[in-house]
Order: structure tokens, then C-alpha cells, then sequence
């Protein structure tokens, strides 16, 4: 009968310890040369090649000075030097869970992940990768996060992280999508302090622009003659009125110049499209409203829609 060779012996001993230590399926490679340990016990095999050259922090700590290694043998010496038998890598504890440390040595090794479910998880695996400086990973993230069920789900904390990594184009289409918002409302406060005060006031700025801009263009007798030149003209003062607040409240505008819809429904706007000429014999509507609202959308068209480097 022949014996086993020390290869397979070595091998089935390294399952046993794979087995009892709790490792990881996907990062359990035998001949790999460092351990990392995630929050929640799990054991992570993976090559020292692997994290020095995809993360500055392990390239920083595997340059540094290592303590040296040595066996205890059977009588309490300890042997060190070519030839001897190493001991198991320590473990390197990681203080990061184990979704965030399975996704980010995923992206590291190239091997395909799932895809991203919520801000929540993105944000925690980016911050792990910011820490290691690893930039692969990241640019891998970048590009997912343009998806439309990011862009149009959560467009603030895309411009939150945009603005933080400074991603110019994401950051662009980011604040457009944020038009849609009222960033006045309780709600996005801890979003926004999350960005810096320069580029806060840059968004803040954006919509206050279409804000002020809107009213100036609504304004304008030549592009409004009958409402803004008339004397008697209390009920296009009040639709002006209204249609400020709803861009203030979305400046995106989206809801203003429609035939149907909320603001079509407004008391404001039926009472301006019903009002009719004082003259006596006369009888006749004071505004157009096909073409009225078609000349709001002309100024909805050319607002500011993002912003600027």
C-alpha cells in the first residue's frame, strides 16, 4: 500500500483548519501568506501580492519592518532561517463586517459581485476602500452609480459622494436630479451636512438661480404682454404667484406649463384661463392658454440645470 503524500496530507489539514477556523469559501486559498479577520470572526486567506498591489495601505504596512517568524520546537528552541517549517499567518484583525470585507477583496480579486442593492451598502464598502486606498475598487463602484436606480432614487447622496471624491461629470448629472427636490425640507438635512460649505452654497446656488430666474422670465412683458401689461390683471398676479412657490417647493419645473396634471388643477390657473375682458360687449378670454403655457415651458427650457466645475 502506498503512502500518502505530503501534499495531500498538507491539503486535507488545511480543509480541517479552513473548516474549524471559520474561513471564508471564496477566500480560503491554501498557498496564500495572509489571514485577515472581519468583524464578525471570519476568516479571510488571501495572497500578500494580491493587497500590496491594488492597496496603498497594505503596500505602506508589508514595506514596514516585519517581526521575524520562528518554530518552537518540540524542546522550547526556536528555529528561524531557510528551511524551516512555517507556523500558520497570524490573523490580521479588520475592523469592517463581513459584507463590507467580501464585496471590497471581491472587487480586488476580480471576481463578480452582486449587484448593489441600497446607498447604504455602497457607502460602507466605499469608505472601507477610501481607508485602504484602493482605487480600482472605487472606479468599479463610480460607474455602477450611474445606473438609473441610483440617479433617479437618491440623486442628493450622489452628489454627496460626487462632490467628496470629486467625480466632475457624476457630480453634474447628480445636481440635476436634485432639482426635483426641495432641499429645504427637513428630510435631506443629514445629507447635507455631509457635504462642505462651498459645495453645498454651489447647489444651493443652482436652485436659487432657476428660482430667481423663472420669476424674472414671468415677469417680462415681452414674452407675457396680456398679463403683464394689463392693468386689471389680479388673477395672472396670483398664477405667477402660485407657479414661484411650486418652483421654489421643485425647481426642476417639470409641474408648470402643462395643460393637464396638478398644476392645471390649480384655483389659480382656472381662474386665469376663465378670466375674461372687463370692456363692456367685449367677452373675450384675457389669455391664451395653449400659447401661455407654451411660453412657460420656453422659460422652464432655459433655466441653469447644473452646476458648474
Amino acid at each position: 500500500m502506498t503512502a500518502p503524500s505530503y501534499s495531500k496530507i498538507d491539503s486535507a489539514l488545511t480543509r480541517s483548519v479552513n473548516i474549524s477556523k471559520n474561513f471564508h469559501p471564496e477566500f480560503s486559498f491554501p498557498d496564500a501568506d495572509v489571514i485577515l479577520r472581519s468583524f464578525e470572526g471570519t476568516l479571510y486567506r488571501i495572497h500578500s501580492y494580491t493587497l500590496r498591489t491594488t492597496s496603498g495601505l497594505f503596500d505602506t504596512m508589508f514595506s514596514l519592518p516585519q517581526p521575524v517568524k520562528c518554530h518552537i520546537e518540540a524542546q522550547g528552541r526556536c528555529q528561524t532561517g531557510p528551511g524551516q517549517r512555517h507556523d500558520e499567518p497570524e490573523e490580521i484583525p479588520i475592523y469592517e463586517s463581513d459584507f463590507v470585507l467580501e464585496r471590497l477583496l471581491s472587487l480586488l480579486c476580480s471576481i463578480p459581485i452582486p449587484s448593489w442593492e441600497s446607498y447604504d451598502d455602497v457607502d460602507r464598502v466605499l469608505t472601507a476602500a477610501e481607508k485602504w486606498d484602493t482605487p480600482g475598487p472605487i472606479a468599479s463602484i463610480r460607474s455602477a452609480l450611474t445606473c438609473p436606480k441610483f440617479l433617479t432614487s437618491e440623486p442628493l447622496r450622489l452628489y454627496v459622494l460626487a462632490k467628496h471624491f470629486d467625480w466632475k461629470e457624476e457630480a453634474k448629472v447628480a445636481a440635476t436630479q436634485t432639482l426635483k427636490l426641495n432641499l429645504h425640507d427637513p428630510v435631506h438635512a443629514p445629507t447635507l451636512t455631509r457635504l462642505s460649505s462651498k459645495d453645498l452654497l454651489t447647489l444651493l446656488n443652482l436652485h436659487r438661480k432657476r428660482r430667481d430666474m423663472f420669476k424674472r422670465l414671468i415677469d417680462s412683458p415681452e414674452r407675457f404682454a396680456a398679463g403683464n401689461r394689463q392693468l386689471d390683471n389680479y388673477t395672472w398676479r396670483e398664477f405667477k404667484n402660485a407657479m414661484f412657490a411650486e418652483i421654489d417647493r421643485r425647481p426642476l419645473g417639470d409641474t408648470l406649463g402643462v395643460a393637464s396634471g396638478h398644476s392645471a388643477e390649480w384655483p389659480e390657473a382656472k381662474a386665469c384661463w376663465e378670466a375674461k375682458c372687463a370692456k363692456e360687449g367685449c367677452d373675450g378670454l384675457n389669455y391664451d392658454r395653449i400659447a401661455t403655457l407654451r411660453q412657460i415651458r420656453n422659460c422652464i427650457d432655459v433655466l441653469p440645470s447644473t452646476v458648474d466645475d
